[in-house]
This record gives structure tokens, sequence and C-alpha cells, in this order.
């Protein structure tokens, strides 16, 4: 007839020996084993497992619970706790609560690799994200007709508001006065010229669109 609790107290009695970093008896039934795996420059993942000798282990299996964690999402306990009762079902009839815990600590590994997996993914995601930021604060923005159109209507008023101001101060330097039709001639192939560019092209780059307009401001604007 087995003597279980010959069993049990060999079991915890070797346990405490040989780790007893690792294990701590509560009782003459109960013992608590601390699981973790630490990975560098990442979070630390950590399960305190908490087991109880029934009357008839190792036949029986024990009963156990997670006491604390650390890092460990729902998925990850349910994963631990299925992980026990498969490991237990293997091993009925042999001492195993030291199989337990090494089942549970490899698991723990596999939830750290996933963690670093992840953290990597996000890493060179967000990396990605920043290059394409980049490629289009450098590349300017895509101009079509619409916008291109609202753009020249901005900056004819601006170039008016110029033209009104440099007539004033020809005008207060005693030169003749331009009449409407004569400014209009100066600059009327422009308005031909801005279209037919963007239907031929249908897209430009807003920075040959700025480069354009420097261009255009520099230039001659009137005649002496």
């Amino acid at each position: 007839m087995t003597d279980y609790v010959e069993e049990q107290r060999n079991e915890l009695e070797a346990i405490e020996s040989i780790y007893p970093d690792s294990f701590t008896g509560l009782n003459r039934n109960e013992l608590l084993t601390c699981s973790y795996e630490l990975g560098r420059n990442y979070s630390t993942v950590e399960a305190t497992l908490k087991f109880t000798y029934v009357a008839k282990y190792p036949d029986e299996p024990p009963l156990w619970e997670i006491y604390s964690q650390e890092n460990l999402e729902g998925d990850d306990l349910e994963d631990i706790l299925t992980l026990l009762k498969q490991q237990a079902e293997e091993n009925l009839g042999m001492v195993m609560i030291f199989t337990l815990v090494t089942a549970v600590q490899d698991k723990l590994n596999e939830i750290v690799d996933a963690m670093k997996n992840r953290q990597e993914e996000e890493t060179l995601r967000k990396a990605k994200e920043a290059e394409e930021a980049e490629k289009v604060a450098f590349q300017g923005t895509v101009v079509t007709i619409e916008n291109f159109l609202a753009w020249k209507v901005k900056f004819e008023l601006e170039m008016a508001e110029f033209r009104r101001k440099k007539q004033k101060e020809e005008e207060q330097a005693g030169k003749p006065k331009l009449t409407g039709k004569q400014l209009f001639e100066r600059d009327h192939n422009l308005d031909t010229s801005d279209i037919q560019f963007l239907e031929d092209g249908k897209e430009c780059s807003i920075i040959n669109i700025s480069c354009y307009a420097i261009l255009f401001v520099e230039g001659p604007l009137f005649s002496y």
C-alpha cells in the first residue's frame, strides 16, 4: 500500500533542500514556488505558484493556483493553467512538483520571447513610419489642379497687393502710372500657362510650384 504521506514529505524535503531559494514550504501540505524569466532590456515576467498536496498525491494531481504574477496577460495565465493540467495528467503516479515548475519556467521563456518579438516589431514599425514621414516632408505635397488653383488665387492676391504698393511708390517718386490693362498685359500669360502645365503633367510637387513663385517674384515686374 502506498504511503502517500511519506512520499509527499520526502518530495517536500528534497526540493526545499536542493532549491532553497525557489521553493518555500507553508506547512506539511503546501508550498510556494516562484518561477520567472528576465529578458535583457525587456520587462520581467513572474509567476508564483502555490501547490497543495491532496490525500492520494501523487496518484492524484496536486491542487495548484497562480498565487501572484507580474506582467502576464489573461491569455498567458490561461495557458499556464492548461499546461499544469496537461503535465499533471502525464505524470500521475510520480512526484511531479519539480516537473510542473520546470514546464511553467519553459512557458515563461516562450512568453518573454514573444514579448521581445512584439516590441521589436513595434520599434521597426515606428522607424518605418518615421522614414515615410521624412520622405513626404522631403518630396513636398503632391499638387493637383484643384489645390493649385486655390494656391494661385492666393498668390495672385498677394501679387496684386505687391503691385499696388509698387505703383504707389512709383507715383510718389514721380514715375508714370500704369493702367490696369498695362499691368494685366504684363502677366496675362500666366493665366493659361499654369493650368496648361498642370493638365499636361496632372501632378507636380509643391516644391516646384514654390520655386516658380520665387522666380516670379525675383524677376522684373515693371519696365522703366
